[in-house]
């Protein structure tokens, strides 16, 4: 199998297990949504801490802890990782799986507002326009759901801030996860310590197999991490680029489909104009990657 095949299925496989979330997350009730993000923090601290260990990356680990710029980026990167979680935990749990899946569609968008506003970027044409129909889809979701449609905008831009922070820092995918984690996990585990001590912990309480999916969580957070690790060094970044549309898409269609999520036709105007966003930036994107190409060519050929 070539790199480029093997770079797409672990890239499919990544954002097809991050799409499936709104399955696992509902099996871990009666747990509450804190009860289950704690349990994710300090599962995946672990399960990245073996992971460092197994991958030999605990020199790397030293490095950043000793990096003080580093450490404090990769500390703000752990403050919108809980926070993203923790909005994706309660939105799954409370019936609200296709207000997510719109946090994700339009999370890129908001990377390149995010680039305007705080990196100084220039937007081209085409990218306005595509920002000017995204704005107006808010708009109409907004009248729609009669308030902002705040799940969304919180895991957008939450992801968003992550995002920028992990690209500041610059550091490897396993290590950044384990010191984000580790930074957040004596928290966590003192919540599970506090749940344990009054008798309101869900763990243990519903059976060997429920226990074992509360664990699990690590596990669930490292998979597609790795994968991604793997995708993202094999295949160009416009791939990359149209497979991230595919865990809102698979969320989309479990809200709509498999929940049966409500989606009067004003909720379907919004999304549509998303998709029509997300349509021209995408192609604007591939047209300036082919465009470059083709000058690179030429200038290596002159």
């Amino acid at each position: 199998m070539g790199d480029s095949r093997r770079g797409l299925l672990l890239g499919v496989a990544a954002y097809g297990i991050w799409g499936a979330f709104p399955l696992y997350f509902p099996l871990l009730e009666p747990a509450g949504s804190v009860e289950m993000l704690a349990h994710r923090i300090v599962w995946s601290a672990l399960t990245m801490g073996l992971l460092v260990l197994v991958l030999r990356r605990t020199a790397g680990v030293r490095a950043v802890v000793r990096d003080r710029r580093t450490l404090r980026l990769l500390a703000l990167a752990a403050v919108t990782i809980t926070v993203n979680w923790a909005t994706y935990i309660y939105g799954v749990t409370n019936d609200r799986v296709v207000e997510t899946s719109l946090g994700y569609f339009i999370n890129p968008l908001v990377t390149v507002l995010m680039g305007v506003l705080l990196l100084g970027e220039r937007l081209r044409p085409l990218q306005w326009v595509a920002m000017g129909v995204a704005a107006t889809s808010v708009a109409v979701l907004t009248w729609d759901y009669g308030r902002p449609p705040y799940v969304a905008l919180v895991l957008a831009f939450s992801f968003g801030t992550y995002g920028l922070a992990k690209k500041t820092a610059d550091v490897g995918a396993v290590e950044s996860l384990a010191v984000e984690t580790a930074l957040v996990a004596p928290l966590a585990a003192a919540y599970l310590g506090y749940l344990v001590a009054t008798g309101a912990s869900q763990f243990g309480g519903h059976g060997a197999d429920h226990a074992l999916l509360l664990v699990s969580a690590g596990i669930v957070t490292a998979v597609p991490l790795i994968c991604f690790g793997g995708a993202a060094t094999r295949v160009s970044m416009v791939t990359l680029g149209l497979l991230q549309y595919l865990a809102p898409i698979l969320q989309f269609g479990l809200g709509v489909l498999y929940f049966g999520e409500d989606m009067p036709a004003g909720r379907w105007a919004g999304f549509v104009l998303v998709w029509v966003a997300l349509a021209l930036f995408t192609y604007e994107a591939a047209t300036r990657r082919r465009r470059q190409l083709r000058l690179a060519v030429a200038a290596s050929t002159a």
